[in-house]
């Protein structure tokens, strides 16, 4: 059979759609002009994919709000403009402490503080050496200051809305599409001055964003949830805690999450698990045999990872020892955001084959590790997925 293929989200915007953003943040194009050029943009970012071979296709991410020139860090600050109850300070987004936990239990530690950036910080203060993290502009930064809300309804329907137009307009079901949407645990790594403590903000975040999820999932299209809090919190965490501990965390944004996602048909979601997107050595990320049953206890049939990077490419080996549930397949990612080789079609046909061997071809969606928008030039980006589309073909065959 002919394996499938997809991406993990976020794509190259065009110098088109970066001018028109910027251009309506300042007031100077109006919400009517700019919402027609972005379903134009959609259109184009859905053929294009579609013209490649990739199967399931998104808008490029190019509804959720743009922060900076590059969109770093947009799937995010995107869900800031969909909460009520946030006021922002005039503080970089790599300089916050989130409140520390109550009653010894763990809690973030700032971004700046993160266990392989202090290990590297030359490297990472240095604008020069390559992580692109360390030419990042600061952004303002949300607190909580009243109870969370939901405001993004027109913004979600209108990432439906264009999601569902382009695929009509470039001949596909809408079960080829999909939606992106933050974790309960990812939006909750924001200041806390209004809950009693971390737990109560990742519920809080969890009631929230059910609405986002149901009402893409209602349209028929799918929504992908993404998570790196699983993964990356981990190396956020200064001094490293025990694996038991920061199970037990998880363990309470994993059941949050469920709770956001009841009564939703798991074959309509999936689950983006990832060590975070910036170009660094990545020492301190947390192997995935230590909470790959975590992230099968979500209620969603797909599970996406990084598996071409070089810090976990080798981790393919868990699946010969790891049950795949029934129903479940998985996304794995067999183009990397952190290098700017394109990776050869063989050697994609050859990690896909990884995967295949071990649980079938119907059961592996080949993908890419994380999303390309911002992490890659553009142009790379896009020949990274002509090389997915083609080992996916290879692997096939």
């Amino acid at each position: 059979m002919t394996i499938r293929t997809t991406h993990v989200g976020s794509l190259p915007r065009s110098q088109r759609l970066l001018d028109a953003n910027r251009e309506h943040r300042a007031g100077a194009l109006a919400d009517a002009g700019f919402s027609a050029l972005l379903q134009e943009e959609v259109d184009a970012v859905v053929a294009r994919q579609a013209g490649i071979g990739i199967d399931v296709v998104n808008d490029g991410e190019y509804g959720h709000a743009m922060l900076d020139t590059v969109d770093y860090g947009a799937w995010w600050t995107y869900s800031f403009s969909r909460f009520g109850g946030l006021s922002f300070e005039d503080v970089s987004r790599f300089d916050v402490r989130p409140p520390a936990g109550r009653d010894g239990r763990l809690s973030f530690s700032s971004f700046a503080e993160r266990r392989d950036w202090v290990r590297f910080a030359d490297a990472y203060a240095d604008p020069d050496s390559g992580i692109h993290i360390a030419n990042r502009n600061p952004v303002a930064f949300p607190t909580i200051t009243g109870a969370l809300t939901y405001i993004g309804e027109q913004a979600v329907e209108r990432d439906i809305a264009g999601v569902s137009h382009a695929l009509e307009a470039a001949g596909k079901p809408l079960s080829d599409g999909f939606v992106a949407a933050i974790s309960p645990g990812s939006a909750a790594r924001v200041a806390n001055a209004f809950y009693e403590d971390d737990e109560a903000v990742v519920w809080a975040c969890a009631d929230v964003l059910r609405e986002e999820y149901k009402r893409i999932t209602d349209a028929g299209l799918a929504v992908q949830i993404d998570a790196p809090d699983i993964a990356e919190g981990w190396d956020q965490m200064n001094p490293e805690p025990s694996v038991a501990d920061y199970r037990a965390f998880c363990r309470v944004r994993i059941d949050a999450l469920n709770h956001a996602l009841r009564g939703i048909d798991p074959s309509l979601v999936r689950f983006h698990v990832c060590w975070g997107s910036w170009h660094g050595p990545h020492t301190t990320d947390i192997p995935f045999k230590d909470i790959v049953d975590l992230a099968l206890a979500v209620d969603a049939n797909g599970l996406s990872f990084e598996a071409a990077n070089a810090r976990h490419a080798h981790e393919w080996t868990i699946w010969r020892d790891t049950p795949l549930p029934d129903g479940k397949y998985l996304v794995p990612g067999v183009v990397s955001h952190s290098t700017n080789v394109v990776e050869h079609p063989e050697l994609v046909a050859q990690r896909i084959r990884q995967f295949a061997d071990i649980v079938g071809d119907s059961r592996v969606v080949a993908s890419t590790d994380c999303g390309l928008g911002g992490r890659v030039y553009p142009s790379i980006a896009w020949a990274k997925l002509e090389s997915l589309a083609e080992g996916a073909r290879l692997a096939s065959r």
